[in-house]
């Protein structure tokens, strides 16, 4: 099985965990996730498995989308609902129009704080381990790009809103930054992510429907297969004469002279072989074999 499988991750596991899972109903050990989800987030869970987890560094910077929930009154350590309180709890005095003016705020492009309690590395060391041991953790801004910050509901204390916005973006820090502005504090209160790049939950199973399928032979079903992934790339199908050649990592010439940054490579069945990048003179490199 090479290809992507769309989790719908549960609250209460982290995204290790699912991986974990996945390995172990369908008996691959090559699965690896494309970006984490909080153990407080559901949703769209990203699965590389077999061959293209080879594939996985051309994901990491897809646009996200998330629908979630901020609580005003206080803020946590952690940024959502699972930390402690950092903020004495107020009654947050704010309308519908100051939460808008403050999400546009919030839009654009900018470097973004992360949250101390995060899967971020200092020094090799994943900074919410140092949090736990009492260290100080202070991780450098990531600059980050909010296409969309829009209240979808205000029920005071909770506003229910909706993100578009860059791989690597945290809500929890949107949420934090929202309720400093706001002088009332804030956290995240519930996340669901509703697509990650081209995956949405419309195709994302359950871990539990997964073992399902499993059980009855029809695992492959729930995976999209390598050939059919990252659709920005042009696919380009070779004659079975230079099929070992590309296997082998050496150049080739297209027919007609082709001249797209990158080539999806397709063996006469119609199965991917490889990633290739023009390498000039009409030729092409195969970067990425499978």
């Amino acid at each position: 099985m090479d290809g992507v499988l769309v989790i719908d991750k549960p609250a209460g596991i982290t995204s290790h965990d699912a991986v974990m899972k996945a390995r172990k109903t369908l008996g691959i050990r090559r699965i690896g996730h494309l970006g984490t989800l909080d153990p407080l987030a559901t949703g769209v869970l990203p699965l590389v498995v077999g061959r293209a987890t080879r594939l996985a560094q051309f994901f990491r910077n897809r646009h996200k989308t998330y629908e979630g929930v901020m609580r005003l009154g206080f803020a946590t350590d952690t940024y959502d609902r699972t930390g402690v309180a950092t903020t004495p709890e107020v009654e947050p005095q704010t309308d519908r129009a100051e939460l808008e003016t403050v999400f546009r705020e919030l839009s654009g492009e900018y470097d973004q704080q992360p949250p101390p309690v995060s899967a971020k590395k200092i020094g090799g060391v994943e900074a919410y381990k140092l949090v736990r041991r009492h260290q100080e953790v202070e991780l450098p801004p990531v600059h980050v790009e909010v296409s969309e910050f829009t209240l979808l509901e205000w029920q005071p204390p909770l506003a229910r809103f909706l993100v578009h916005c860059s791989g690597g973006t945290y809500v929890r820090s949107l949420v934090h930054d929202a309720g400093r502005r706001l002088g009332c504090g804030a956290h995240l209160a519930e996340l669901r992510r509703r697509a990650s790049g081209e995956f949405t939950e419309k195709e994302a199973i359950t871990l539990e429907r997964l073992s399902e399928l499993q059980a009855a032979g029809r695992a492959s079903e729930a995976l999209a297969p390598a050939e059919k992934l990252l659709p920005e790339f042009p696919p380009y199908k070779i004659p079975a004469a230079i099929v070992e050649a590309v296997l082998h990592g050496r150049d080739f010439r297209t027919f007609p002279p082709l001249n797209w940054p990158r080539l999806k490579v397709l063996a006469p069945d119609g199965r991917l072989l490889a990633i290739a990048e023009r390498s000039g003179g009409g030729f092409y490199h195969p970067s990425i074999v499978l």
